[in-house]
């Protein structure tokens, strides 16, 4: 047997440096089946459309099927975790949302993974601002009018949110700090039933992301007073934001990138990020997610480490500020 100690060696290398295997196969014909492609988020939130263009897109361009799987919980912490903790192999990916990058590090104990360690990114794919909507029985059609309506009424409007920790949520705080208004804040599971009880009345009032609720904007059943970003939505170019409504510190929102898990092959990253960014250079698929309310961007990997290092500063600030730390 006088290669038996050469094989354990090779063994224990591997053993001790998982990452070389996948790097060592990573094929040049990736991929070579279908990808699981996990949006963190329930069925019915802004991610989940973008999500889903992106996946059928990237069919075409690479030739294999993307598979959308919803894994939703712990404002995006569940699914996000379920892609870390997958073999490095380019067959498992998540349409992670920047709150999970951004946020959650500051709120949730634990994640149930690092998000500083435990993922790779691949490729920044687009944004949504918030929105400030209501229910139209309320006697308010600007920001200015809402905020003087708020502060009279000394916590008793409601306002419902996605859940502790979402962009919902913490646009609401931040509106509260910055005017002294005090509200009830009414978290919900998904964005789907924080839109229905604001639809019903059951609470007055959402900061929602734009690309959620510009349907029922349109269709008069909730009415907008501002978009919580510098510029205005393609969603609802017609709603001024916070900026032009004298409110310029109130921008919220949330971003999405692709992110792999920890180790896996550059090329592998490389020929993702090429394809992604080809895809969203697409004419058709940039009109369809601007017609969502979305930005679409593109980019390095780098430039999503760098959105992460430059966002999470403000997020950590305010979730201080507040107090706010879940289990």
């Amino acid at each position: 047997m006088p290669f038996l100690p050469l094989r354990t060696a090779i063994l224990t290398l591997l053993l001790a440096f998982p990452g070389a295997v996948y790097a060592a196969d990573a094929p040049s014909d990736y991929p070579r089946r279908p990808v699981r492609f996990v949006n963190p988020f329930p069925p019915g939130g802004s991610s989940d459309p973008f999500a889903r263009i992106l996946a059928d897109a990237l069919g075409r361009t690479l030739g294999q099927t993307f598979v959308v799987d919803n894994r939703g919980g712990g404002n995006g912490n569940i699914g996000t975790a379920l892609v870390a903790k997958a073999q490095p192999d380019g067959y498992t990916l998540a349409f992670a949302s920047g709150t999970t990058f951004t946020v959650n590090p500051s709120v949730y104990k634990s994640q149930g993974f690092d998000p500083k360690v435990d993922l790779d990114p691949v490729a920044m794919v687009g944004s949504v601002p918030n929105v400030l909507v209501v229910h139209p029985s309320m006697p308010v059609r600007t920001l200015a009018e809402f905020t003087q309506y708020a502060k009279g009424r000394n916590g008793e409007l409601n306002y419902a949110s996605a859940g502790n920790g979402s962009s919902m949520h913490l646009a609401g705080e931040l509106f509260q700090n910055m005017t002294g208004a005090k509200m009830q804040h009414v978290p919900f599971v998904s964005p789907g039933q924080a839109t229905q009880d604001t639809l019903a009345n059951r609470t007055q009032l959402i900061f929602h992301l734009v690309a959620a609720v510009a349907p029922q904007v349109q269709a008069g059943s909730l009415r907008a007073l501002a978009v919580l970003a510098p510029g205005r939505s393609s969603g609802l170019p017609d709603v001024p934001t916070s900026r032009e409504a004298g409110m310029p510190g109130l921008e919220a929102g949330t971003w999405y990138a692709v992110m792999a898990p920890r180790g896996t092959p550059k090329p592998i990253v490389t020929r993702l990020n090429e394809a992604i960014n080809r895809s969203l250079e697409e004419p058709a698929l940039r009109k369809r997610v601007m017609e969502l309310g979305l930005t679409v961007e593109t980019g390095t990997p780098q430039a999503v480490s760098a959105r992460i290092a430059r966002d999470a500063p403000r997020w950590a600030e305010l979730t201080r500020t507040l107090g706010l730390r879940l289990d």
